[in-house]
């Protein structure tokens, strides 16, 4: 749904003013004031010099998002409110003064306009969608700077959403007056532009023909509507351990009155779950729809192919996609929680939608062996002391390794040792000394923590991790000599 809105700025009447135009003229404001007194005896009636305001009548129309007329707009009114300091939040209905209509001569209570006849502030939409307010300049309504909030409330229960339009009365030369129009709602106020903010001038010497256009002002259903499309994500499991396939579903629902093309889904998986290749399926309205998988780090994109109906065509609206993901044992570092987002277009206005995201958390096990990780590394001889073998540095066979669980892992031929199964976390390892003799640990010359008999690691669940050791070997002592 869309708000198209317009609004002429003159000025209302002080009270107690009468009315002479006639309906078809511009409405203007006719003050005036009888006095009488006695001077050496001689008594004097007379009456001021007549005063005349115009009026200002702001008046608009609530359509669909095509423009179109609503079946239905019981329930809908239309309030100007004051605004706060920042022009953002919403003040104190604005004061107007009471109008009638039909007018009833010299009582005293100005004409309005239809078809808001009373000037009632807010005012319950009719049938025709159209709304009109009358605004008072001898009450500052019209100073330069002055800002006004236009809010439109649909209907409780309705789908429609709230929208608010702020009027900032920019500047003013004569009769010709400029105004910003700005959505403060966040949507848009032109929906093929996707402007958010207008600009325009009035003049206020023609109440019932001049409006200020607010262009079209997004409202209502459908896309327009307080929501246009639902996502929601599901999976066949509440837990998982790794080495577990799951298989997740993500369910799209039209809410709007328009089919929706170009459907795209976007699923961020979590930390350690991976996307099993070609395992997507999709449907709509229960049947099957052409869906491509585009895949970039943990992030999937499901691009589908085909409509899907609008809530008012009596079709089943609903989009399911359903795709696997594989833990690895890097799914116990991760949180669970994936966020997933959909994006389409009307088919009548060609407007961008979206949902999301849609937040699904799985509770991950540790499973049996899926906290532990594997060290690896080696013992060699370094003969640059950059810590690194090297080619030509060899290895030392038969070394021993101490980890602090008091495990005792010896190196092979070439200075190698792995050992699996190892509780995830920093774990500290100690080269066994006497497992080398005729070499000390190497100095190193580019990280200082490694001039160390020492080596702390942090091991991830099912990680890996290298733990090194450099040697050099030791110097000779001189046997003392004996010379006579």
């Amino acid at each position: 749904m869309t708000l198209a809105t317009g609004l002429t700025l003159m000025g209302l009447p002080m009270p107690g003013l009468t009315q002479t135009a006639p309906a078809d003229k511009p409405t203007d404001l006719s003050n005036t004031a009888s006095f009488s007194y006695s001077a050496s005896g001689v008594k004097v009636d007379a009456r001021t010099n007549q005063i005349v305001q115009p009026l200002i009548d702001p008046f608009g129309l609530i359509t669909g998002c095509n423009g179109e007329l609503l079946a239905d707009y019981r329930g809908f009114t239309v309030g100007m409110y004051d605004t706060d300091a920042t022009g953002l939040q919403l003040g104190a209905l604005l004061p107007l003064t009471p109008t009638e209509f039909p007018d009833i001569p010299n009582n005293g209570i100005p004409r309005g306009n239809l078809p808001n006849g009373q000037n009632a502030n807010p005012y319950s939409v009719q049938n025709d969608g159209r709304y009109s307010f009358l605004f008072d300049e001898g009450k500052g309504q019209l100073t330069v700077g002055k800002n006004f909030m236009i809010v439109v409330n649909p209907p409780k229960g309705s789908p429609y959403a709230q929208r608010r339009i702020r009027i900032t009365i920019v500047s003013r030369v004569g009769n010709v007056i400029s105004y910003d129009a700005t959505a403060v709602d966040g949507r848009a106020l032109n929906l093929t532009t996707g402007e958010q903010a207008l600009s325009g001038t009035i003049r206020v010497n023609n109440a019932e023909q001049t409006g200020l256009s607010l262009a079209v002002l997004t409202f209502g259903i459908g896309t327009c509507d307080a929501q246009d499309v639902k996502i929601n994500k599901s999976a066949d499991r509440a837990s998982a351990e790794p080495g577990d396939t799951v298989v997740y579903r993500l369910s799209v629902r039209n809410l709007s009155s328009a089919a929706v093309t170009n459907l795209s889904l976007s699923d961020l998986l979590p930390k350690g779950f991976k996307y099993v290749e070609n395992s997507t399926r999709a449907e709509i309205s229960g049947a099957p729809a052409a869906v491509t998988a585009r895949r970039d780090g943990q992030n999937i994109t499901f691009d589908v192919t085909g409509i899907l109906p609008s809530a008012l065509s009596g079709q089943n609206q609903v989009l399911n996609l359903a795709y696997a993901a594989q833990l690895t044992p890097d799914a116990i570092r991760g949180t669970g929680q994936n966020i997933a987002s959909v994006f389409g277009q009307r088919v009548d206005n060609l407007r961008r939608i979206q949902d999301g995201p849609a937040l699904h958390k799985m509770r991950v096990r540790s499973g049996l062996l899926s906290d532990c990780g594997t060290i690896i590394g080696r013992v060699f001889v370094d003969k640059n002391f950059d810590g690194e073998q090297q080619p030509g540095e060899p290895g030392v066979p038969n070394a021993v390794v101490i980890l602090d669980d008091g495990n005792r892992i010896t190196t092979d031929k070439d200075g190698l040792y792995s050992v699996m199964n190892v509780l995830s976390g920093q774990r500290t390892g100690v080269l066994d000394a006497l497992s080398v003799p005729g070499f000390t640990l190497a100095p190193n010359n580019l990280v200082r923590e490694r001039n160390s008999q020492s080596r702390l690691v942090n091991l991830a669940p099912g990680g890996l991790v290298r733990m090194n050791f450099a040697v050099t070997p030791a110097a000779k002592e001189e046997k003392p000599c004996n010379c006579k």
